[in-house]
């Protein structure tokens, strides 16, 4: 399973600056993000917001963590992080296919 190579990328992505996180950074940012990660515990209501905001700017929206592995990651109480860098988008959905076809 990736799902611990995903945290360690998230990890190296927050330490090279190209992550942005939390809800009102995000919102404002969503246009500059590729990758949008939001914690599986939030409320549904949260899930709904993201979801359509990631549809509207075509971001792709993942809910596979829980928010204590994203504060695992990024070392900070985080519900919703973005990834601003188009490669690191690309490693993690390379991640993320290779996790689909286990």
């Amino acid at each position: 399973m990736n799902k611990n190579k995903i945290i360690n990328l998230l990890g190296l992505a927050n330490k090279a600056g190209k992550l942005i996180s939390g809800d009102e950074a995000v919102t404002k940012d969503l246009k500059n993000i590729f990758l949008l990660f939001v914690a599986s515990d939030v409320s549904a209501r949260t899930k709904d917001k993201y979801e359509k905001k990631c549809f509207y700017y075509n971001v792709t929206c993942d809910f596979s963590f829980s928010s204590s592995e994203l504060e695992k990651a990024v070392g900070r109480s985080r519900k919703i992080i973005g990834v601003k860098d188009k490669g690191f988008a690309l490693a993690f959905e390379k991640l993320r296919g290779e996790e689909d076809e286990s």
